[in-house]
């Protein structure tokens, strides 16, 4: 009977850490197609990253305002990656907004997309880093806008 409950506990495990079904050809898509929207400053492809669902007007602006931040700058390095324990924690907790509300991912990222820039004038460089949690919702990938936590 314990091996029973054993066994049953270690599928229940290994269907949550392998429920990713997007492929590394997928992921390499979605890798290439934000990069070039973003050099691009392409508002409306950027905006087509966003899963919005559930989201409110002024979370989905404010998110799509921070993707144009650094939008149309060359992008040094873009990739996906595993967020750490502790980063996928805080994704599924609710968190403060700056209007003083409660949100919460709508769905569970699995990934984060990482975005390095730098930049060049005379003999400064200054570099920065973005990251956005990164879900699969029906089989794509999708930058998550958060929805009020209730």
């Amino acid at each position: 009977m314990k091996s029973i409950r054993t066994f049953l506990a270690i599928a229940i495990a290994s269907a949550a850490v392998t429920s990713f079904a997007i492929t590394p050809e997928q992921e390499k898509a979605f890798v290439e197609n934000y990069k070039k929207a973003f050099e691009a400053k392409d508002e409306k492809a950027l905006a087509a990253f966003l899963y919005t669902k559930g989201a409110e007007v002024g979370t989905i602006g404010f998110f799509s305002m921070m993707q144009l931040a650094d939008a149309g700058k060359p992008v040094t390095s873009i990739e996906l990656v595993t967020p750490t324990k502790e980063e996928a924690a805080r994704y599924n907790k609710a968190m403060p907004m700056p209007d003083g509300g409660m949100c919460k991912m709508p769905v569970k990222p699995v990934r984060k997309l990482v975005i390095v820039i730098e930049e060049k004038s005379g003999d400064s460089t200054s570099k920065s880093t973005h990251s956005n949690p990164v879900a699969e919702v029906d089989g794509k990938l999708v930058i998550p806008v958060p929805v009020p936590a209730k």
